[in-house]
């Protein structure tokens, strides 16, 4: 009977104030999340995001990148596809595999941007940026998987 009872005391707090908790305790671990994000956001906004890394990284890319590091996935919406992959790397040798996987992407994408520089000098400077950003970018790696690994 006590348990119908706190039953139809949730039901009411969450019709009168949209909250289904009546001891307060999901405000705190929703605000607790976004104050800490996970690794993987971390990783998310450092490496995916090309105003970070100067690189975009389409859905495709990460499909191919995937593959490249020896994991295979279906096409999803991008964030989706990169927690994917980061479940890939659940060891170190995963996560070195992804990560060279992804600088070789990068590379290939400075590539494109230094051609891009040669084929059109007055947009050189727009270039360049997009360059020193993806190689901060890969530079960090090694950072990485000393962080999540070597603890």
């Amino acid at each position: 009977m006590r348990d119908i009872d706190n039953l139809k005391k949730d039901f009411e707090n969450f019709k009168t104030n949209g909250n289904y908790c009546t001891d307060g305790g999901c405000e705190s671990e929703q605000e607790d999340l976004k104050d800490y994000p996970t690794y993987t956001d971390a990783l998310f906004a450092k490496i995916v995001a090309p105003h970070k890394s100067g690189i975009y990284i389409s859905r495709w890319d990460i499909k191919e990148i995937a593959k490249v590091a020896g994991d295979d996935m279906a096409i999803h919406p991008r964030k989706r596809m990169f927690e994917l992959l980061m479940k890939f790397t659940t060891t170190k040798e995963n996560m070195q595999l992804v990560l060279d996987a992804i600088s070789a992407h990068f590379n290939e994408k400075i590539d494109v941007y230094k051609e891009l520089q040669e084929a059109y000098p007055a947009s050189a400077a727009i270039f360049e940026d997009k360059i020193v950003k993806a190689n901060k970018t890969m530079d960090s790696f090694p950072g990485i998987i000393t962080e999540y690994f070597d603890y």
